[in-house]
């Protein structure tokens, strides 16, 4: 059982304890999700039976998306295994972790690909930063973007689920005002799981479009200059929502 003096997620495991004791955090210690856990709680439309497979998804699908945005070293991933993993969008070609460091930096940005034309796209991931994104999104949505777990039609070793993500658009976003109107979209994701039920492929089908669409309705503001916010540092606050 947990010590009253150590803070526990109840839907996110992989943030505490003796196997966290050297892992490398993002903003130098582990994020904390109260904020959004609330917004999770108040807002979505299933509740898992406790121990079911539906509970046990949903909490993977959590951790797996704190390891990727705020670990810093990839062999302190636990939900998957960083020699086999890739990961693709829409039906692209799958890439690796490492192909994705190069080529998007991470973050956000390889959820946000897009085949728009340039002049056409609301907002373009292949001119951000990981930082960037992180400070935009995070900004847009201070009470983070709450996840749930719609269906799931398989478990391990291939699961095939539906989810939703939400948040409200309470911070400007790319010169737009905030709108606190609520934002979300809906999608398909397949995880493909090892012998050792370490996450192996993670394929997501989703529209971007819902979530940036979304983001444009806000009046634009007057003044705002993209690379001064890109340049920005990240605030101590931002780093517990994402």
């Amino acid at each position: 059982m947990a010590s009253k003096d150590i803070w526990v997620d109840k839907y996110r495991y992989l943030l505490n304890g003796d196997g966290e004791k050297d892992t490398k955090w993002k903003f130098g210690a582990p994020p904390n999700y109260d904020v959004v856990n609330e917004l999770f709680e108040e807002g979505r439309t299933k509740i898992w039976p406790e121990g079911s497979l539906g509970e046990q998804v949903q909490n993977l699908v959590k951790s797996w998306e704190m390891e990727i945005f705020h670990k810093v070293d990839v062999n302190d991933y636990k939900t998957l295994d960083p020699k086999k993993y890739t990961f693709s969008l829409n039906g692209r070609e799958p890439i690796t972790l490492e192909e994705i460091g190069k080529r998007f930096g991470g973050g956000y940005i390889p959820l946000l690909q897009t085949s728009m034309p340039e002049d056409l796209r609301g907002y373009d991931p292949y001119k951000e930063t990981r930082e960037s994104s992180h400070k935009a999104f995070t900004t847009t949505f201070p009470r983070g973007f709450a996840l749930e777990v719609l269906e799931v039609y398989s478990g391990p070793p291939v699961i095939i689920y539906k989810f939703r993500h939400w948040g409200f658009m309470e911070g400007p976003f790319q010169g737009h005002a905030p709108t606190g109107e609520k934002v979300q979209f809906y999608g398909m994701a397949i995880f493909k799981m090892d012998e050792h039920y370490k996450v192996v492929s993670v394929e997501f089908f989703y529209d971007p479009g819902e979530l940036i669409g979304g983001l444009l309705k806000g009046a634009k503001l007057d003044t705002y200059d993209h690379e001064a916010f890109k340049a920005g540092s990240s605030c101590p606050v931002l780093r517990n929502t994402g």
